[in-house]
């Protein structure tokens, strides 16, 4: 088990958000039902089948935590459904998130909990942050993931949002043009590859890294919309700021759910 410490990511199908841990030596646990039953290890990558409600992770410090709940059944762009879905999807899809929330939590490590626009911020609280995928196509080398989605944040522990390396969306929504498929859902969700390697550069990052990703040049960046007038995604400051915790093998166990 690395020293540094393992990264998990939660009802994580496609893997990109740990591309580059798994890269630089770190082993991550990609947790999804979608996966075959029990562990696969290919690499630096275990991904485990499981349902994340029921799953409880290594016995080990973790460096960070991603989390992709379900979003199908309280995403807003979904709401003329909402009344015929009817109670039980919703609250499948609430529970998923809360045991996305537990276990970032439990872990004291930094973490990221990913959703669309959708009624977690109702029921729960609003995100602390939201961004587009073109906001870090610059990271990219080529430049890519020159397309928009609104995407939230929750985040804690010590989270830092990367600096934005924006590139024009010259694709506009992109994922609104997958055709139907059984993978259009995965393919929609996938993580953008860019902010995936911000995050990772953010948090990992060698001096020179974090040299160059404090000093991006934001330079010819289209202007973002005019409640972010300075071209970084949009963020909500919380009362009392985050809180700087840290993995512990000494945590106790999460708390078990309610039925």
């Amino acid at each position: 088990m690395p020293e540094r410490g393992i990264v998990i990511s939660l009802f994580d199908y496609t893997g990109r958000m740990v591309e580059p841990w798994a890269e630089a030596g770190y082993l991550c646990y990609c947790v999804d039902r979608q996966h075959p039953p029990g562990e696969t290890r290919s690499g630096n990558v275990i991904r485990v089948g499981a349902d994340v409600r029921d799953w409880l992770p290594p016995f080990a410090p973790v460096a960070i935590l991603f989390a992709f709940p379900p979003c199908t059944h309280v995403a807003v762009s979904g709401a003329r459904w909402f009344r015929d879905k009817g109670l039980g999807r919703l609250i499948e899809s609430l529970a998923c998130f809360e045991a996305a929330v537990r276990l970032a939590e439990w872990t004291r490590a930094p973490y990221l909990i990913e959703n669309p626009v959708s009624t977690v911020s109702t029921y729960w609280r609003p995100p602390d942050h939201t961004f587009d995928p073109c906001d870090y196509g610059g990271y990219l080398e080529p430049p890519d993931d020159a397309y928009t989605k609104k995407t939230c944040l929750w985040t804690g522990n010590g989270f830092r949002l990367p600096e934005p390396r924006r590139v024009p969306p010259t694709e506009g929504s992109r994922i609104l043009r997958y055709p139907p498929s059984d993978e259009r859902a995965n393919l929609r969700s996938a993580t953008p590859r860019g902010f995936a390697r911000a995050v990772f550069l953010a948090h990992h990052a060698t001096p020179h890294e974090q040299g160059s990703v404090k000093g991006a040049d934001l330079n010819g960046c289209s202007r973002r919309q005019a409640d972010a007038p300075t071209g970084r995604p949009r963020t909500r400051q919380r009362a009392g700021g985050s809180h700087h915790g840290h993995p512990e093998t000494s945590r106790p166990a999460p708390k078990p759910r309610l039925h």
